[in-house]
């Protein structure tokens, strides 16, 4: 037991320690929060991270609460997850390929009272990471207008919930969390024709919370099968972080920099979100599940900066309504069975989201994804109770006259679902 705790809490530290660096490329991290997490773990990445209405006594899943409630008594359970992806960036005729790998999250849940459940861990909210430049030739000149645009950071959560059995069909809980980052957004200016360059950036720091409420009803259709209905709502509030804009004039010729700042107040906050699951399970061996979510990202104001007013205000048209759909499946051909294939779990799912941004007056890139996986039982002292979960996903975000994003992820998870609350007796 102590040196499975001692490697949980090395692996926890470094997923603090990497979630600072960025696991995006894209150019779409640019505006808003980032590019958002879907929050899943390793089981459910391989159907494409649905899990609303998912409610199982050896995994941790993190998307509702109130599933908590269901963990073993026996057991104490550690996810560890790490992903690399490769993406096609593609406009006009243009293509270009970039790498990211991330050790992205570290969770566990314990049974606290004999319907109770404690979830716990670390998990990434969004992230920012882009490096791309624009060229514009001037009318009847040779001179050229070049922009560089930067940025880096993101939004981490560390978490804990807790799940409650209310009654034998329904749970009910809470997750808190911490929420922290920064975000460096940059925008430079240099012509040819002159020897100014102008320089833009934007910049924060985040320390704030968040709060999601779930719930989850349970009912029996037959001997063998289960419908689960899981609901979840996350409250959506101002940040306390104050957003900057800082304007640099630089001139090349004397090294003299004019800097003038502008600050909004707490600028920056997060939507309401509302959330529906359903999950069938038919004799513990098909799990199908769908998930809807609506993030009110369109009640949010975004700071912007007014060029013609040369002032960094608020704005409410930058962001939209964003809905997901998800589904997915799990299958396991025989749990209880000596041959290690009837015990692999296959997994399949595809969904859709919509953007939350709104770039230049219109929609942003719309994202389809499928995914397909495996959890693969690892035998220990007692049981084969922990899983390695591998799966793969493709996803497609497109927009009209935008660029193009195809990108394939591998993740790879790793569960320990250990019997450290077991009493041994000795004859």
């Amino acid at each position: 037991m102590n040196k499975s705790i001692i490697s949980v809490v090395c692996m926890v530290a470094v997923v603090m320690t990497t979630n600072a660096q960025s696991g995006t490329n894209s150019p779409y991290s640019q505006y808003g929060l980032g590019i958002l997490s879907d929050q899943s773990v390793g089981f459910n990445r391989g159907m494409n991270g649905v899990g609303l209405g998912i409610r199982k006594g050896n995994i941790v899943n993190t998307l509702n609460p109130a599933s908590y409630s269901a963990v073993d008594s026996l057991t104490m359970m550690f996810d560890v997850g790490l992903s690399g992806q490769i993406t096609n960036f593609k406009e006009n005729n243009v293509k270009v390929n970039a790498n990211n790998s991330n050790f992205e999250y570290a969770v566990g849940s314990f049974r606290l009272l004999p319907s109770v459940g404690i979830g716990f861990g670390i998990l990434p909210y969004s992230n920012i990471g882009y490096n791309y430049y624009s060229e514009q030739k001037l009318a009847l000149t040779q001179q050229s207008i070049t922009d560089t645009h930067t940025g880096e950071g993101g939004i981490h959560q560390a978490f804990i919930g807790a799940g409650w059995r209310m009654f034998k069909s329904l749970s009910v809980g809470v997750n808190v969390a911490y929420l922290w980052g920064t975000y460096n957004r940059s925008v430079s200016s240099s012509s040819t024709s002159s020897i100014n360059s102008l320089a833009k950036n934007y910049y924060g720091t985040i320390n704030s919370y968040d709060l999601e409420f779930g719930l989850q009803w349970q009912q029996w259709l037959s001997k063998k099968d289960e419908l689960t209905i899981g609901a979840t709502v996350g409250l959506g509030h101002k940040l306390g972080c104050d957003a900057n804009c800082e304007i640099l004039d630089i001139n090349s010729q004397t090294a003299v920099t004019d800097t003038t700042l502008f600050t909004v107040n707490d600028g920056l906050e997060i939507p309401m979100t509302y959330s529906l699951g359903l999950a069938w399970n038919h004799s513990n061996r098909w799990l199908v599940a769908a998930d809807f979510s609506l993030q009110k990202w369109g009640s949010v104001k975004y700071p912007y900066f007014d060029g013609n007013i040369n002032d960094y205000i608020l704005r409410s048209d930058l962001l939209k309504d964003r809905y997901k759909v998800n589904v997915g499946a799990d299958f396991v051909p025989q749990p209880t069975s000596r041959r290690f294939l009837n015990r692999v779990h296959y997994r399949f799912g595809a969904g859709i989201a919509t953007p939350y941004y709104i770039i230049n007056g219109a929609d942003g890139p719309k994202e389809i994804s499928v995914s397909a996986g495996f959890g693969i039982p690892l035998q220990n002292a007692y049981n084969n109770r922990s899983l390695l979960n591998i799966s793969a996903q493709w996803a497609h975000s497109s927009a009209k006259d935008l660029i193009t994003e195809n990108t394939f992820r591998i993740n790879i998870g790793l569960t320990f679902n250990e019997r450290w609350f077991m009493k041994w007796r000795i004859d």
